[in-house]
């Protein structure tokens, strides 16, 4: 099944008309949401952006767990590695199951899932079992997104997709905001040995937002006519017809969009805290204030690139977005920048390097049709996230033999030059309207 990726030029013009009476800009389109349309958004934000503040936790802590456990950097970067590893098979797990059982029912079992494992992680008595546990927890990492990913895209109308989605995305920010902040007031108030195991007790907290969930946000009405469709038809579809001869290219293409996109951001930010704390000498309280502005940033990077996703399209805004944090990436590791520079370096490093992801879940929704959305989303992301989980691994292996923010600014451009290379091949989708 193949569809027309350029929109009509009457809808076109309907769209700009109408998002003139709205207000435009990046907010204007909220005013004219329904109470589901809200309640899906603060949702999958709210979510997005508990998943963040969990996951995040893993790369303040990485230095007292070398200081605590004799760690060397490889074993720490393993942890990361293995933690998107499993949040891989995860979000793909998750994508057939939002097919198969619906976005909003996948996306409460996911946030449950993550949130109880990240509190395993403060019992773990020893490298192995935090390895475990952390791994165990990436499966319900992986699968928020690509349920919350699903389920917006499919809710909000096409004008407005890639503004609704990236704001989505930006609730990664406010996790990671709300997780440097508490790695900040933890390590300043408990010894080491103690604050990492605090700031993983504290991971529980996503839990009850399920309540919530459940009772307030329904399927989108696209998924439940497909499910219609397929009853009808006593037919059910298989994630298998993502590799079909009709979609394996889209496939491909996406996977390495995804790639790029997850490789350069997890090769900066993983052991960005290690990075500006060992090298660059930071204390707690230094590198908080650093990654500070770092993140906010990445928040403004992620408004921005939503905003930019409808305005310029889908593959213009991937290829700027990707030689911005090419050429940010290579100067904040590579050249030697005082502490005052390295401040004022960290916004745009931040604004461009999460900026890239606001256009990803609303393309991948526009790439795939409503029956194998969620296999195709959820495969070609977290196969990304899949290849961009050895980053980490590699980054420590490497920095073994060179300077760790030299290993960081490598693996951080070669990924940008995927993205560029994937993004120039695939359709223009901006505007294209979902259908059963």
């Amino acid at each position: 099944m193949t569809m027309d990726a350029r929109p009509m030029k009457s809808d076109v013009a309907l769209d700009r008309s109408v998002d003139s009476a709205a207000g435009g800009g990046l907010f204007g389109w909220y005013r004219h949401t329904n109470a589901n349309e809200r309640r899906a958004f603060w949702s999958c934000k709210l979510g997005y952006a508990l998943d963040a503040m969990d996951t995040q936790f893993l790369s303040f802590v990485i230095p007292a767990l070398i200081a605590s456990w004799g760690l060397t950097k490889g074993e720490a970067g393993l942890i990361g590695t293995v933690t998107l590893l499993t949040s891989a098979a995860g979000g793909w797990l998750a994508g057939v199951l939002s097919d198969r059982v619906g976005r909003v029912r996948t996306l409460q079992i996911t946030i449950v899932w993550f949130a109880v494992f990240t509190l395993a992680c403060a019992f773990a008595q020893d490298y192995t079992q935090l390895l475990v546990a952390r791994g165990l927890m990436g499966l319900g990492f992986g699968g928020e997104w690509t349920a919350g990913a699903v389920l917006i895209g499919e809710v909000i109308r096409p004008r407005d997709r890639g503004k609704a989605v990236g704001m989505v995305q930006a609730g990664w920010a406010i996790g990671w905001a709300v997780s440097a902040g508490l790695y900040t007031l933890v390590f300043t108030l408990l010894p080491g040995e103690i604050a990492w195991r605090t700031l993983f007790a504290i991971g529980i907290a996503p839990a009850p937002f399920v309540i919530f969930i459940r009772r307030l946000v329904r399927e989108p009405d696209v998924h439940v006519a497909q499910k219609h469709t397929e009853a009808a038809q006593q037919q059910r579809a298989s994630f298998l017809e993502i590799f079909g001869a009709d979609v394996w290219w889209t496939t491909l293409r996406a996977s390495l969009l995804a790639t790029g996109t997850q490789g350069g951001y997890y090769a900066i930010t993983t052991w960005l805290p290690t990075y500006l704390k060992t090298e660059q000498h930071l204390s707690v309280v230094g590198t908080g204030g650093y990654l500070a502005v770092i993140i906010a940033g990445s928040y403004a990077g992620y408004l921005s690139g939503a905003y930019a996703s409808d305005r310029l399209g889908r593959k213009l805004s991937f290829v700027l977005f990707a030689v911005a944090s090419m050429i940010i990436a290579l100067v904040y590791t590579r050249l030697t920048l005082s502490n005052t520079l390295l401040l004022v370096l960290g916004f745009p490093l931040g604004f461009f390097a999460s900026g890239i992801f606001a256009g990803m879940g609303a393309f991948m929704t526009e790439l795939f049709p409503t029956r194998i959305r969620g296999s195709g989303q959820g495969f070609c992301y977290n196969f990304g996230r899949a290849v961009g989980a050895t980053f980490p691994f590699l980054i420590g292996y490497v920095a073994q033999k060179m300077t760790l923010g030299a290993a960081i600014g490598t693996f951080a451009a070669v990924a940008y030059g995927v993205v560029m290379l994937a993004a120039l091949s695939l359709p223009e989708t901006r505007g294209r309207e979902l259908t059963p």
